[in-house]
This record gives C-alpha cells, structure tokens and sequence, in this order.
C-alpha cells in the first residue's frame, strides 16, 4: 500500500501497520470495534492475512477479524 492511498483492512498484507482512517458498517458494529481499539487515527499491525479472517494486533493486544467485518474498516498507510 503507497503512502496516503487508502485502503480497507481486510486487503491489508500480513506484516504491515496501518492508520484506521474511518469505520463503515452498522452503528452497533462501530461501536463494538471502537470498544475493541479499532478507532479513527488508531494504529493497527497486520500479523496474518488468510483467506476469511485475519489477525490484527491494536492497543498491545492480537484481535481475529473475519473479512466481512475487515471490509468495512478504511485504512491508509503510515506516513
């Protein structure tokens, strides 16, 4: 991912650190993310990327996602 391009965190490769630019799903979902650390401006650590779900690792702590929701979390890479 170049720099300023933006992105969602499912296509997000394994190894590399995001900023969370912007949540796009259901209020109740948003609010569950933000909850979790998964917040505007919030950086966020690919660890693994597979095929229906990935590991992220935000705020110290390693979160699974699947990719639905990955889908709906826009990201860009860290300047």
């Amino acid at each position: 991912m170049s720099k300023n391009k933006m992105n969602t965190l499912a296509h997000t490769l394994s190894g590399t650190t995001v900023r969370i630019q912007q949540l796009n799903t259901h209020p109740e979902t948003c609010h569950r993310l933000r909850e979790l650390g998964f917040c505007e401006n919030a950086t966020v650590r690919c660890v693994t990327n597979g095929s229906t779900q990935l590991i992220c690792e935000v705020c110290n702590t390693r979160i699974g996602l699947n990719h639905s929701v990955a889908k709906t979390i826009i990201v860009s890479a860290l300047e």
